[in-house]
């Protein structure tokens, strides 16, 4: 329930940024990149690299803002123990600053660093973008998962739609 606000925030928005030098926006299942959210605390400032409430990426984002979060004070204070305060807001950034229970795009990196030392934050795998996959395998990501079963019940619908259309088609045994 306290994520509502920040789904319908996402669902109003107008998608995933898109253009020249920006990677596709696909997660980390193969699917359409879902918004991760689009009012980070009521900031009416989204999350991502572009600000547009998906994790995307492109050839801009060095830091691979690309895995959907749900913030905890333990990973937060982990973060800042190692010079990255995501605490505090830095406006002219459009940065609102990230609290407990807000869903934030984080650098892939960091989401590895903070697993590596057991305080990684739990993601959502429909939100986070396949470019993680360059940091991390999809094993770990699917052990912090909080959207796992769901995204496991549209792979298998997915796989039984394939199914379906490879037998129409006579390409199936």
């Amino acid at each position: 329930l306290l994520l509502l606000p920040q789904l319908i925030a996402c669902l109003s928005s107008s998608g995933a940024a898109r253009g020249p030098g920006i990677s596709p926006a696909r997660n980390v299942l193969g699917g359409e990149l879902g918004c991760c959210c689009a009012d980070v605390g009521g900031s009416g400032i989204g999350t991502g690299f572009y600000r547009d409430g998906f994790c995307s990426t492109g050839q801009l984002d060095e830091g691979r803002h690309t895995v959907c979060v749900e913030a905890t004070a333990e990973f937060l204070a982990f973060s800042a123990s190692v010079g990255n305060d995501l605490s505090t807001p830095i406006p002219q950034y459009m940065f609102p600053g990230v609290r407990p229970g807000d869903l934030w795009c984080l650098c892939a990196s960091r989401w590895e660093q903070a697993r590596l030392n057991n305080c990684a934050p739990k993601l959502f795998l429909k939100c986070t973008h396949e470019k993680t996959l360059e940091y991390t395998t999809l094993e770990h990501l699917k052990a912090h998962a909080r959207d796992l079963d769901e995204a496991l019940s549209d792979l298998r619908q997915l796989d039984d739609l394939r199914n379906q259309a490879m037998r129409a088609a006579g390409l199936s045994d």
